[in-house]
């Protein structure tokens, strides 16, 4: 039997690890989430948060953009965009 999944970060809690993020990062569509939180349990850097369904965001400055979390995501709530999209939708 395996050990629980639970990552809670420790080193990257000081050391912002999103700044050598690959080229994608997580987009949460939050339109067809069930709130089963397999995103914040596969996640490496714990950077995952939110308490109910359509509620979960990612903090940046941490996240890899390893796509963990958009791969386990049973509803494909979750995509990977790219880097520079991303900064367009803030514009």
């Amino acid at each position: 039997m395996y050990g629980p999944l639970v990552i809670k970060p420790v080193k990257s809690k000081g050391d912002k690890t999103g700044a050598w993020r690959v080229k994608l990062r997580p987009k949460f569509l939050q339109k067809n989430c069930v709130g089963c939180r397999m995103c914040m349990t596969i996640c490496p850097e714990a950077c995952i948060k939110g308490k109910e369904k359509n509620t979960f965001t990612c903090d940046y400055a941490y996240c890899k953009g390893c796509g963990f979390c958009a791969l386990v995501c049973p509803k494909g709530d979750i995509i990977m965009i790219e880097e520079a999209e991303a900064e367009g939708e803030k514009k």
